[in-house]
């Protein structure tokens, strides 16, 4: 009876501008017999792991510093990004959106988020650029991904005072 082994090494690497890549490779083999399996695994992880260590160190096309750094966004819903107080969030119309769902559905303190954002980019969660906002996305995704923890009834940055509408 052969035995099928089945091995996948995949690596990622942070690059400038909030940008990354990453390189994965599969292979599967069959073994006549299973006292070599412990082997085997071991042999194909090796050969796995410098493989796309060789591979990945091809970076291809890294964007520069202020790659994604337009101040002009297109609005699609006629608002201009400008919300009623007059404050304009940089990111896409659709970024914005997931962000307010998240910070939503998972009840997150939009003072913590915004905070979050200065930490992570040295601007608040509205002036995130397109790159900016997509990687807050991703690490609120992260963190909070899962099932929301409650609902609440208001959208955290909709009167631009941290409260709820």
């Amino acid at each position: 009876m052969a035995i099928r082994l089945n091995a996948t090494y995949s690596k990622r690497l942070g690059l400038p501008g909030y940008s990354s890549h990453q390189f994965s490779v599969s292979v599967e083999t069959e073994l006549v017999a299973t006292d070599d399996v412990a082997a085997e695994s071991r042999r194909l992880y090796d050969l796995l792991q410098t493989n796309v260590d060789e591979q990945i160190q091809s970076t291809g096309f890294v964007p520069p510093g202020d790659y994604g750094m337009d101040d002009a966004q297109p609005h699609t819903d006629g608002s201009n990004g400008h919300s009623p107080n007059g404050d304009r969030w940089q990111c896409s119309d659709k970024q914005k959106e997931l962000i307010l769902k998240l910070v939503d559905e998972h009840s997150l303190d939009k003072d913590e988020v915004d905070h979050l954002a200065r930490q992570r980019f040295g601007k608040g969660v509205k002036q995130l650029n397109k790159m900016e906002a997509s990687g807050l996305i991703d690490e609120l995704l992260d963190t909070h991904g899962g099932k929301p923890q409650r609902r609440s009834s208001g959208r955290a940055y909709a009167n631009g005072k941290g409260g709820h509408s």
